[in-house]
């Protein structure tokens, strides 16, 4: 896969999980690891970062602070 082809695979992962469990949220790491079943070895969490921040400026996720931690989860519409 190239570079762009990994990101997208990343970004659709993240998207069905987010479909299946729209209360979910995690770290980049626990994204990274867990939200994405990557077809052979494991990607660079760089392809993870990326793929957040390209749904972040979709709308799709946000990302927000829990003590010391960062957390992304499905973006909530404030209505």
């Amino acid at each position: 896969m190239t570079y762009d082809e990994t990101i997208y695979f990343a970004e659709l992962a993240i998207r069905r999980f987010l479909t299946d469990r729209p209360d979910s949220a995690d770290t980049l790491e626990g994204i990274h690891h867990w939200w994405i079943h990557w077809p052979c070895e494991e990607e660079s969490s760089l392809c993870t970062l990326t793929a957040l921040e390209r749904l972040q400026a979709s709308g799709v996720v946000e990302q927000f602070r829990a003590g010391s931690n960062v957390l992304w989860r499905r973006k909530r519409h404030i209505e």
